[in-house]
C-alpha cells in the first residue's frame, strides 16, 4: 500500500487536503514533512509504541497530519467530538488511557484532567519546529485510531484493535472488495463535508491520501456550499449521512441547479437508516451513483448495496461483504425471509470493547455469531432491511411494533419532513405508539394518523401525533431516540 513519503516522492506538489471555507491547502510534500517532524517530536515526549494520544480539534489539517504522525510513531489516537461536555471529555481519556491531549485551546477550557496538553496553535506549532523534515523515524508498529461511539445508547465505547508490525506496514487497510466497488483512485477528490473525528470521514480521508488522491474538507456542513464545493473541486467522490440529503433536497430547485455537479461519480452514505423518498429523490437528482453500506466501529460484519440494486430492492441496505447475515428470534432461532428479528453476523472480524467485557459478551451468541444491537430481515433474494434497534422496541397490548416501518409511512406524507415514532405509557395496552413529527407545512394529527391507518395494521398506527422544531440527532446524523422518548414519557 503506497504510504505518504511515495506520493512525497511522486507528485510533491500536488493537493493532498484542502479546506473548502478557506482555501487552505497543503501538498504532499509538506504534509509529509510536517507528519514526520510532528512524530519525532511524539516520539521525543517518550511516548512509547501502543501508548495512546487524544486530539480534541476541530476540522483542521493538523487534525490529519497528527494521525499520520502517530501511525508513524506506532501510537494509538483518539479523536474526540468537539461537542462532548467536560465530563464526557474527562471519561474517554481516563478509559483510553491517552498520555497527551493536543487541543484546540478554547473547546476544552474548562476540562479538568492531569495529562499534559497543548494547543495546536501555540505549543505544537513551537515543538514542530525544533525537528527536521528528513530525519529518519525508528522502526514501530503501525500506530492506528482508537474510535470510541458516539454515544447513542449510553456512555461512548471503544475499541481498540492490535497494531500493525512494521513489517507489515504496507499491507492495505481496507477489505479486498473495498476499492473496486468505490473506484478510489490518484484522480480521487473526496469531499469531506462531517466531523473528522467519526470513524468513516476520517478514514476515508487517509485512505484517499494513502492512494494518492486529494481530500476536501469542509469546517461545517452547509447544504448550499456543499454543492459548491463539488461544483468548485470537481469533486469525484462524496460520503453523506441522511440528514445532509434531506438538507440539500430542501434548497430551492433553482439553486440545486445552479451547481455543475457532473465530476461527480459516487456518493457514499451510511450512519443511519435512509427513508426510501429521500434516496429516491437523491438518485433521481445525482443519477445511480449513491453506496449504502451497513456496518459499525466493531466490524462484525458489513452490507452493500448500489443505486441499481436499491432501486430494485428499496429501502435495503444490501446484501454482506464480510460474512454471513442471519436473522434470529429471542431464543437464537433462525427466522425465514420476511419476518423481523435479531440480526447477526458470522464470519466477520472479532473485537472486544475496550474495558467493558460485559458489553463486550452481550455482542456475542453462544454460536459466536456478533451483532451490533439492530433489528432487521432479510427478503428473499438475501438483501437485509433494518426496522430498529432492539431497544427502541414498542410493545403495545402485546404486539411488536417497530418504529422505523412508521417512521417509513409517514415519510411519505408531504407535509413530513422528519418523523420519530416512540413508545408512551398507555394503561390499556402497556405502550401507545406516538409519532414526534417536523413538518413542511401545516397538517392536522388527524389527517397522519388517518394516512398511517391506510397503510399500516392496527396496532402500528400512531395513537397520538405531537409536532417538534426539529429532532434531536448526534454528530453522525443518528436519530437519539433515547432523548424522544425522554421527552414524552415525561411530557
Amino acid at each position: 500500500m503506497p504510504q505518504l513519503t511515495h506520493w512525497a516522492a511522486r507528485r510533491p506538489t500536488h493537493v493532498a487536503l484542502l479546506i473548502h471555507e478557506s482555501g487552505e491547502a497543503i501538498t504532499y510534500a509538506a504534509l509529509d514533512a510536517r507528519a514526520n517532524r510532528a512524530a519525532q517530536w511524539l516520539i521525543g515526549l517518550g511516548l512509547q509504541p501502543g501508548d495512546g494520544i487524544a486530539l480534541l480539534l476541530e476540522n483542521r489539517i493538523a487534525m490529519l497530519e497528527l494521525a499520520w504522525a502517530a501511525r508513524r510513531a506506532g501510537l494509538y489516537y483518539t479523536p474526540l467530538s468537539v461537542h462532548l461536555k467536560p465530563a464526557e471529555i474527562a471519561y474517554v481519556l481516563k478509559d483510553s488511557g491517552a498520555k497527551l491531549l493536543i487541543e484546540s485551546p478554547h473547546l476544552a477550557a474548562q476540562l479538568d484532567t492531569a495529562i499534559p496538553r497543548i494547543g495546536v496553535e501555540e505549543g505544537y506549532e513551537a515543538a514542530l519546529a525544533a525537528y527536521s523534515d528528513v530525519t529518519p523515524l525508528p522502526e514501530r508498529p503501525v500506530g492506528r485510531d482508537f474510535l470510541y461511539s458516539s454515544g447513542t445508547t449510553g456512555m461512548p465505547k471503544g475499541v481498540r484493535r492490535a497494531l500493525t508490525p512494521f513489517e507489515k506496514r504496507l499491507t492495505p487497510d481496507w477489505p479486498d472488495y473495498w476499492l473496486p466497488l468505490y473506484g478510489f483512485g490518484e484522480d480521487t477528490v473526496y469531499l469531506s463535508p462531517a466531523p473528522l473525528y467519526h470513524a468513516a470521514p476520517h478514514r476515508y480521508v487517509l485512505r484517499t491520501l494513502m492512494l494518492g488522491g486529494t481530500a476536501v474538507i469542509m469546517r461545517k456542513f452547509d447544504a448550499e456550499a456543499a454543492l459548491t464545493a463539488i461544483a468548485q473541486h470537481r469533486v469525484t467522490h462524496s460520503q453523506w449521512v441522511p440528514t445532509m440529503f434531506s438538507r440539500l433536497l430542501a434548497l430551492p430547485a433553482a439553486r440545486r441547479a445552479a451547481h455543475d455537479l457532473s465530476s461527480h461519480r459516487c456518493a457514499i452514505h451510511a450512519a443511519a437508516p435512509c427513508p426510501v423518498p429521500l434516496k429516491r429523490a437523491m438518485i433521481e437528482w445525482w443519477g445511480p451513483i449513491l453506496h449504502e453500506y451497513y456496518a459499525g466501529s466493531e466490524s462484525v460484519g458489513i452490507t452493500v448495496i448500489d443505486s441499481q440494486e436499491w432501486l430494485k430492492h428499496p429501502g435495503s441496505v444490501g446484501r454482506p461483504r464480510q460474512g454471513a447475515v442471519h436473522i434470529l428470534d429471542d431464543a437464537g432461532r433462525p427466522l425465514p425471509p420476511g419476518e423481523v428479528g435479531g440480526i447477526w453476523f458470522s464470519g466477520g472480524t472479532r473485537f472486544a470493547y475496550h474495558n467493558a467485557p460485559d458489553k463486550t459478551a452481550s455482542a456475542y451468541n453462544a454460536d459466536g455469531l456478533a451483532t451490533y444491537g439492530d433489528l432487521g430481515h432479510l427478503d428473499a433474494e438475501g438483501y437485509l432491511y433494518l426496522s430498529d434497534r432492539r431497544a427502541d422496541l414498542i410493545l403495545s397490548g402485546g404486539v411488536n411494533v417497530y418504529p422505523w416501518e412508521i417512521e417509513q409511512v409517514l415519510a411519505q406524507h408531504p407535509a413530513v419532513a422528519e418523523a420519530c415514532v416512540v413508545g408512551v405509557p398507555d394503561p390499556d395496552f402497556g405502550e401507545a405508539v406516538r409519532a414526534v413529527v417536523v413538518t413542511r407545512e401545516a397538517v392536522e394529527p388527524a389527517a397522519l394518523i388517518a394516512f398511517c391507518k391506510a397503510r399500516l395494521a392496527g396496532p402500528k398506527v400512531p395513537r397520538s401525533v405531537v409536532f417538534a422544531e426539529d429532532l434531536p440527532r448526534s454528530e453522525a446524523g443518528k436519530l437519539l431516540r433515547r432523548e424522544v422518548k425522554a421527552a414524552q414519557r415525561s411530557a
